[in-house]
């Protein structure tokens, strides 16, 4: 009979709060795990019987990091229960504004938060262990600097339009409130190219981003590989290979089935803000990928799960019906309850099915040709179906998805800078702000789709319910038992070294969690500790 150990890791890393997951192993291998949301905001509730706009104000602050994209889904959907007309300057605004902020993430993020776990001791026999030690170690890393540095560009194109980031409120239902002139746009200019030749180009790919957009396949990507050493050596390529020399392609695979809302609206196919035409109008598109097959996405057919949630019942509610009713955890953990999270699911032929959010999951949709059935703006790029079809979703996948992004974000919010028109010089449209009404909004934040339900009678909110792309990725079991999309990738996952199971940091992280982790492992049986350490370079 194999030896099951039983690793308590708490907390896990920060996914837009605190996070427990206990994982349990047997024969080197994850064969279950539970995890667990272990902080209560209740952001929706604060919302209730305010101001329809309260949340520009207060959704902004759920998180510190892309609360520009909590602006521009809360501001939709307001636009959307109100019905507005918002100018085409102001799309474009708010556009630039929010692939800013993803563009700031995304180098961020590699380096602070993910990159630097592969300097853990664990990889030390690895033939590139010294150059990426060299090169991703915290703080002193050449590229390490260099990445940091560089993701502070992006959010000043934001700041000029929107007086500040964090926490902007410069969106409003009806437009923005910013009269940009042509000088803020030569500036912008002047700081996209700074981060292309700083270091999209000059450190991440060692190319060109129109050479980079070449590749549609994951042959393409191993031609790319070995076509030269610039490319060989640049981190891009780096990466690659020291995912392929450790297995990082080999597991935290998820669900294999996806969801986007879609963002970026093109104005010219949106001229009133409403829920039905939405769709059409995106240019990252909307979509939902079940076993292999796209689906048009439809948020009527999204539903909460609170089965294994601290909150009350046991209810399957679309949003705008949804109930946020806490229970003191120790009384909900009796029902079978383990976490603050909901369980978003999505109706397939009437079932509810867990979907994974994020990067990876909107390249996957945005490989399909239907999307130019939907949207005749959507972006259509096969890359990255290709590559989960040839090879697998997995914590290299993942990471992939999202670095790719930062090349179209660059040339969107480039092409985008051009289109704001001074000679129409409108940029808000005041709305009228009717008492009644049910609104929608959604976009693709960094961490993945982002979206809120609002209710509005006499005026005031009755309910307003938040479903981020952490819910989706780490919300618990639903009452068909089946895990969400990070419980469902850690297991499976090899644990090399139990006393320090950088695995599952891993395919944590590739999801976008943002805290290095405290482990505590024990022997189930004794409950006596075996070992306390930390994962991911920090001293």
């Amino acid at each position: 009979m194999a030896k099951r150990q039983h690793l308590v890791i708490d907390p896990l890393a920060r996914l837009e709060g605190d996070v427990r997951a206990d994982v349990f192993v047997e024969d080197g291998v994850v064969v279950d795990t539970k995890v667990e949301a272990v902080m209560f905001r209740g952001f929706e509730i604060i919302l209730r019987g305010k101001d329809p706009l309260a949340g520009l104000i207060v959704t902004p602050r759920v998180c510190g990091i892309c609360g520009g994209s909590h602006l521009y889904k809360a501001c939709q959907a307001v636009d959307t229960a109100w019905h507005t007309e918002v100018p085409p300057n102001a799309w474009w605004i708010r556009n630039i504004a929010q692939a800013s902020e993803t563009l700031q993430s995304v180098p961020r993020w590699f380096y602070a938060i993910f990159a630097i776990d592969f300097t853990n001791k664990n990889y030390a026999k690895s033939s590139l262990y010294d150059e990426v030690v060299k090169r991703w170690a915290p703080f002193v890393g050449t590229s390490y600097k260099i990445g940091l540095e560089t993701s502070a560009i992006p959010v000043k194109i934001y700041a000029m339009f929107g007086g500040q980031w964090p926490h902007s409120s410069f969106m409003v239902p009806g437009g923005v409130m910013c009269a940009p002139q042509l000088d803020h746009i030569t500036r912008a200019y002047a700081f996209l190219e700074r981060y292309r030749t700083e270091w999209l180009e000059k450190v991440w790919l060692g190319c060109s981003v129109e050479r980079w957009l070449e590749n549609k396949t994951w042959d393409d990507v191993m031609n790319w590989l070995e076509e030269n050493e610039s490319h060989r050596n640049s981190d891009c390529g780096l990466f690659i290979r020291f995912c392929l020399e450790n297995g990082l392609d080999k597991y935290g695979a998820g669900v294999g089935n996806f969801l986007a809302c879609g963002t970026y609206m093109h104005p010219e196919g949106y001229p009133q803000s409403t829920i039905e035409d939405r769709n059409s109008a995106l240019i990252s598109p909307s979509g939902v990928v079940y076993n292999g097959k796209y689906h048009v996405f439809d948020q009527m057919n999204i539903r909460e799960d609170i089965t294994h949630s601290y909150f009350e019942g046991s209810s399957l509610l679309h949003p705008w019906d949804g109930e946020t009713i806490p229970l003191d955890p120790e009384e909900a953990k009796q029902k079978g309850k383990y976490s603050w999270a909901k369980s978003p699911r999505y109706l397939i032929d009437g079932q509810p099915v867990p979907l994974e959010a994020g990067p990876l999951a909107r390249q996957v949709v945005c490989g399909y040709e239907e999307v130019k059935n939907v949207s005749k703006y959507a972006d259509y790029d096969p890359l990255t179906r290709n590559i989960v079809e040839a090879i697998g979703p997995s914590v290299m996948v993942r990471v992939l998805a999202r670095m790719h992004e930062a090349v179209k974000y660059y040339l969107w919010v480039k092409d985008w800078l051009s289109k704001v028109d001074f000679e129409n010089d409108v940029f808000y449209k005041k709305p009228e702000e009717l008492p009644e009404g049910k609104g929608y909004g959604g976009t693709e934040a960094a961490r993945g789709a982002l979206q809120d339900w609002i209710v509005i009678e006499n005026g005031k909110i009755k309910n307003y319910q938040i479903v981020t792309p952490t819910a989706w990725n780490i919300g618990p079991r639903d009452g068909k038992g089946q895990m969400g999309p990070i419980e469902k990738a850690i297991v499976g996952s090899p644990i090399k070294n139990p006393e320090d199971p950088i695995e599952v940091a891993h395919v944590a992280r590739s999801f976008d969690s943002c805290l290095v982790c405290t482990v505590h492992v024990y022997d189930r049986k004794k409950g006596k500790t075996l070992a306390k350490y930390k994962i991911g370079g920090y001293k």
